[in-house]
């Protein structure tokens, strides 16, 4: 299959689309998050369920007034109470996609984790997953984990892999080939995480995530540059190709994806795994065209 550089194939599989998303959006208070609602309206992809902590923009009354029959208002008196009410719209079906606009993550994924009320899957990890398309690099790359899983344990790790093998798949990536990352490329009993991934390297061999190539520990740059892995003297079918990259904390992941968006022109978008319903959770600093790339991919 074609390999996927940048994010037109998430227009063009929305185009193909004949239905509507409906999606429960949290505090949509910024102007980030309106133009995300009104560009996905205005697409024809995406209806919503809008718990809101305050009053409408001016801005945000117009577009609820020209789209009155795809909008449903749900006023809350903070977002503590428009978190939990949007968490409840997809609870009881009258939504399919969660999505976060000015409230703070940690409340919002207090509501998402609430043991009778919440999304997570049953024996399931919670954590986040960013596609990103950075223009120095030749296909689209992922990376997890930069917003939820402070220091996975083996186990965490186990579960981000078998995410992100299986969001590589649903886009057109049959056999991933999956970094795991650190500063250099040797195991060390100091750096836990480096044991972890032995681990996860013989389970990958023996099939329990399916048709994947991981390798690792290995640096950030030899995983995606083919020139630095020569230098090395790295011979590894992951290394200079790396469909996805795993952190081993959420300190390098936060930085890495910082560092693309400021300093490379990175698009991004992304989406918590492991929940019953895509739930986005874009940074409130993040662009424009990455919390609208976000929910897109969510509805898709």
């Amino acid at each position: 299959m074609k390999t996927l550089s940048d994010f037109s194939f998430i227009e063009q599989r929305l185009r193909e689309r004949c239905s509507r998303t409906t999606v429960a959006l949290a505090c949509p208070h910024d102007s980030h998050t309106e133009y995300v609602i009104e560009r996905a309206l205005a697409e024809g992809f995406a209806d919503f369920v809008l718990t809101t902590s305050s009053p409408l923009s001016e801005r945000m009354q117009g577009v609820a007034d020209r789209y009155a029959h795809r909008l449903k208002l749900i006023s809350c008196a903070d977002a503590v109470e428009a978190s939990r009410a949007a968490v409840a719209a997809v609870k009881s079906g009258d939504a399919t996609v969660l999505m976060k606009g000015t409230v703070n993550t940690d409340v919002l994924l207090k509501a998402v984790l609430d043991k009778q009320c919440g999304l997570l899957e049953p024996g399931h990890v919670m954590s986040h997953i960013t596609m990103s398309h950075i223009p120095a690099y030749g296909k689209l790359l992922m990376f997890s984990d930069a917003a939820v899983v402070p220091r996975p344990t083996l186990e965490q790790f186990d579960s981000i892999v078998r995410e992100c093998a299986a969001a590589c798949r649903r886009f057109g990536v049959e056999e991933p080939r999956i970094a795991l990352t650190h500063c250099t490329e040797k195991v060390n009993p100091k750096f836990e995480h480096t044991i972890s991934y032995t681990e996860i390297k013989a389970r990958a061999q023996r099939g329990d995530y399916g048709s994947v190539i991981v390798d690792g520990p290995m640096d950030v740059k030899t995983a995606l540059d083919a020139e630095s892995s020569r230098i090395k003297g790295i011979a590894s079918p992951v290394a200079g190709c790396a469909d996805v990259i795993i952190f081993p904390n959420i300190e390098s992941g936060n930085t890495f994806y910082k560092t693309i968006t400021l300093f490379a022109d990175a698009q991004t978008a992304g989406w918590l795994a492991g929940t019953t319903v895509p739930v986005v959770v874009a940074s409130r600093a993040d662009s424009e065209e990455s919390k609208y790339y976000s929910l897109a991919l969510a509805c898709l």
